[in-house]
């Protein structure tokens, strides 16, 4: 690898022990991204799929319940891509606490740091005390605790296959000092102006972080977090309706080659396209579900409201099931604080009208689904 636009190589350590460590150079690039006719196209299509979606966000009454399992869903993705095993029906699972694992409490911490992130916004700005404060809720009580959960590195990390080391690894990012530095320089760029539209902002920062990889363990997984808290910080989005990990997943080899190649020949551009389309994609994903979703939202409601006054109670654990689409009947009376035959009975007409399938096969304890909700979020999971 020799010194491109993108960084350099630094000598580190000497004799048998030398290797050598990635230094970034600071963003914006130098020269300039050259914005061609293709990632103008992809730039005008995914700016407008994004107008799209948040206009439908602001006037779907339902939405948020909408968005909470979009999180669910970027939180699964994101963790999928680094070699979770866990399915949108394990963290949907109304036993959780009892039947959770190590891979389902990774998604589960994802989960809450990005509520977390979210609201810490409100308070202070996207800053790397806030990526700290964020990494230390996605580490908490999983692998990877050991490894200074919300702290930057203090040590060299690596980047290869199971088993490599600093002489075999395929990326050896900034060594921690140059890190410290480049952390610095990435925070500052996020709050400086330029004439670059905040998408290709957001494909730079991205790049930019996963190449400093600034902590020991889930810099991916920040790193990826850290794409819808700019864009909502841009106020490109004000939910977080977007999960840009459904198109990183199904093209994950491309993902970390172009990430690479930016770093071999300093080529951005192929990396900013690939973004785009990235956004695009996920964007306009996003709009179609939610658009389906609604739909079926309504045709429902409009079984539900035919039953007169049985409509009442069954209206309340249906608006349940749209924030807990696998539900066990138990758990259910005691969180909307209803007897146990309230809900019961309801549960029996949700199934009578098709709404609701019992999926445990059981004739106690026995789990029911919301299926066509569900199959709506499990494309792509």
């Amino acid at each position: 690898m020799v010194a491109t636009r993108a960084g350099k190589l630094r000598s580190n350590l000497g004799g048998d022990a030398e290797y050598r460590s990635f230094v970034p150079t600071q963003l914006p690039p130098i020269p300039a991204i050259d914005v061609d006719g293709d990632m103008l196209k992809l730039l005008v299509e995914g700016s407008k799929e994004l107008t799209i979606l948040e206009s439908i966000s602001r006037f779907i009454p339902n939405i948020n319940v909408f968005v909470a399992m979009y999180v669910r869903k970027e939180a699964l993705m994101s963790s999928q891509i680094e070699g979770t095993q866990a399915t949108l029906d394990d963290i949907l699972d109304p036993a959780i606490e009892e039947n959770v694992n190590r891979d389902v409490a990774e998604v589960l911490n994802y989960i809450k740091a990005t509520e977390y992130a979210i609201n810490r916004m409100k308070d202070l700005p996207l800053s790397n005390r806030l990526i700290k404060e964020t990494h230390a809720v996605l580490m908490q009580g999983i692998r990877g605790q050991e490894w200074a959960p919300g702290e930057f590195r203090n040590s060299q990390n690596w980047i290869g296959g199971q088993g490599s080391t600093l002489k075999t690894a395929r990326f050896i990012p900034p060594n921690p000092k140059d890190m410290l530095t480049a952390i610095a320089d990435l925070e500052n760029y996020m709050h400086t102006e330029d004439d670059m539209d905040v998408l290709i902002r957001a494909a730079l920062i991205h790049y930019q972080f996963e190449t400093i990889h600034p902590f020991l363990d889930g810099n991916g997984r920040i790193g990826r977090l850290l794409i819808l808290l700019y864009l909502m910080d841009q106020t490109v989005l004000t939910t977080p309706a977007l999960y840009v990990s459904y198109f990183l997943k199904k093209n994950r080899v491309e993902y970390y080659d172009r990430l690479s190649e930016v770093r071999r020949n300093g080529n951005y551009e192929q990396w900013v396209k690939f973004f785009l389309l990235a956004i695009l994609e996920s964007a306009r994903d996003a709009v179609d579900v939610t658009k389906k979703l609604s739909d079926l939202h309504d045709r429902n409601m409009s079984l539900i409201n035919n039953l007169g006054r049985a409509s009442i109670s069954t209206k309340k654990v249906f608006e349940y099931l749209e924030a807990n689409p696998i539900m066990e009947i138990n758990r259910t009376a005691k969180a909307l604080n209803l007897a146990y035959n309230t809900v019961l009975f309801a549960v029996q007409r949700l199934t009578a009208l098709g709404i609701l399938k019992e999926t445990s096969g059981q004739s106690r304890n026995q789990v029911f689904s919301y299926e066509s909700y569900l199959n709506l979020l499990r494309d792509g999971t």
